[in-house]
Order: structure tokens, then sequence, then C-alpha cells
């Protein structure tokens, strides 16, 4: 069996590349979906030697299968946003406390004690429905802090701006996690100029305003809040971890996660650093569902492991996963 020590103390490529096979041979052992995709394109368990002869699901097949590597009963189930008639992606989760050892972890290699920081989170398209595990995550990043000013705020703006300008005049460390287009409401109300706040968006307009390029985003957020870089999280309903982004769109993985290119005219190649592909991601912290997704993003690699995201394939369905197309 692959424990939890496995997954979150690794520490290099060569850690990495050791569970991953691992990983690979408990879900093409276990996880039915997942067997029968390697199948069909005929990778036998045996013959996979690396990780860049792992077969990536697609990650359409959440929405379409039950894609889980145990028999355990299911304690949470997450589910993707979209329009009222879509079929959304529903991540059947058997062991919360992977995702909560996962987030937990990651936001401290990327940022420190979540005690340093107050959180308050502007989220009202994802506060609107249920199942959503960016709610999950925040909720529990809030409840983390122990600070009595960490909050959701819904629409009340007012109530917001006051805080947020008290706690950052005071010195205290402040997380201001929203989503785009709440994001960009606020400094229509209020322009800021903060000194202790890290502004961090978190997916996309959800059809409430005109999507725009991240470049342009990001200088009328930092014009807006009087922050020099806005942080970015690259998450979605079928990861149970998160990539980072300090800034300027580049993301980082935590050690458990890693990202890969794919050529968008043969899924099987893969690209060399700084070509723009398909976003293939080894979440390793998803071993009791597929830690090997095909998502349907654009991006390119850089030499140090990190990544940026540039879009969306062509007639892809809107989901609440983070990107600026």
């Amino acid at each position: 069996m692959i424990s939890h020590q496995d997954i979150f103390t690794i520490q290099n490529n060569k850690q990495f590349e050791k569970i991953a096979l691992k990983v690979f041979r408990f879900q093409y052992e276990n996880n039915s979906v997942y067997k029968e995709f390697c199948e069909l394109l005929k990778v036998e368990k045996g013959n996979v030697k690396s990780i860049s002869e792992i077969p990536f699901l697609p990650i359409q097949f959440f929405k379409t299968h039950k894609v889980v590597s145990t028999n355990d009963a299911i304690q949470e189930t997450f589910t993707s946003s979209g329009t009222t008639g879509m079929i959304t992606s529903k991540h059947l989760v058997t062991d919360r406390t992977l995702y909560e050892e996962s987030y937990r972890k990651a936001f401290s290699q990327f940022y420190g004690n979540i005690e340093d920081y107050a959180v308050l989170a502007l989220l009202p398209s994802y506060l609107d429905r249920e199942g959503s595990s960016l709610i999950y995550m925040v909720n529990d990043l809030i409840s983390s802090s122990k600070n009595e000013n960490s909050n959701f705020y819904l629409n009340n703006y007012t109530e917001l701006i006051s805080k947020l300008k008290q706690l950052d005049y005071s010195g205290q460390n402040v997380l201001l996690i929203g989503v785009t287009y709440a994001l960009l409401d606020l400094i229509e109300l209020q322009k800021f100029d903060l000194k202790n706040t890290i502004i961090m968006e978190t997916g996309g307009m959800k059809g409430k305003r005109k999507e725009i390029i991240r470049e342009e985003l990001h200088d009328i957020l930092c014009n807006g809040f009087g922050v020099s870089s806005i942080h970015s999280e690259y998450g979605m309903t079928e990861l149970l971890s998160q990539a980072y982004s300090l800034g300027n769109g580049i993301f980082e993985c935590p050690n458990w996660m890693q990202v890969h290119i794919r050529d968008t005219e043969d899924a099987l190649n893969y690209l060399e650093n700084t070509k723009t592909g398909g976003i293939n991601v080894i979440d390793l912290a998803n071993i009791n569902s597929c830690s090997f997704i095909a998502t349907q993003d654009l991006g390119k690699k850089y030499n140090n492991n990190s990544f940026e995201v540039l879009g969306r394939f062509d007639n892809s369905d809107i989901r609440g996963c983070n990107l600026m197309v």
C-alpha cells in the first residue's frame, strides 16, 4: 500500500518518479475505468518503466464514469460548477484527510504558517452551490488561521472594504482570496493602497463579465488594490492538490504534483520546455481516484518545473477551474 507519508514526504524527482510508478501500478490494478483506458491504448502495467510511459486519463471521464481506485465508502463528493443542464464532473473522495493534508502542506510550502494570516474570502459563485472543493479548502484555512477576522463575504462588499482597510493598516498579514469578477467588482467600489495583503485570484468570470487576458487583468487588479503582484491558485474539482503562482502567472507545484505538456496533435507525445501544448497533471494525492489526468487546459512548462496556463482547448466546456482565456 501507498501511505500518506510516501506521498507527502517526496523531496526530489527520483522519489517522485518512484512513487508515481507505484501509484500507477496500484491504480491500474484497482481502478477499472483507468485500467480499461490503458488497455484501449494497449499499455500493459509491466511495460511501464518511466513517467513518460504512463497514460493520462482525459478529464472528461470524471463527468461520465465513477473514477475510483478503492471500494472504501465515499466521504465527500466534489462537483464542478456548470450552467443549467451541463454535465458536471464528480470527484468521489474516499479519504478527505488526503485532501486536507494536501492543501495544508501546499499552503505551508508556499506561504508559511496559516496562523500568520487573516483569511478573507470573496467567493460568491462558489458559495451559491454545493460540492465546491474550493469552499471546503478555504473554510478550513479560515478555521485554521485562528483569526477572529477571517471570514467569507458573499455580497457584503461594504463590510469587506472596511475590514480589509482596517486589517491592512494595522499591519496584519491578510490573504484575500477571490473569484476574479468579484475582485473587479470590489475595486470598482473602492481603490486600495494595500501594504500587508496578498490578493489571490482563483477562477474566471463565471459568465458575469467578459473574459480578458491575464496580463491585462492583473494590471487592473494591481492598480485597484495598490499591490505589486497578483497571486493565483491552479486547482480543479478533479484534483486534490493545487499549484500556486506568486505573481506573473507562473505556477509552481507542491512536491507531490507535477505538470507535463502533451502535443496537441499527438496526445501520447510530450513537448520540450517552453513549447505550448495540453497540460497533463500528476497529482499523487489522488491516490484513491486517478493521479494521471489530461486536462483541457493549454500551457507551457519551464526549466525549473514551473508552468504557465495560456488558455483552453477550443470547444471545451467552461468548468470551475482557474483559467483566464
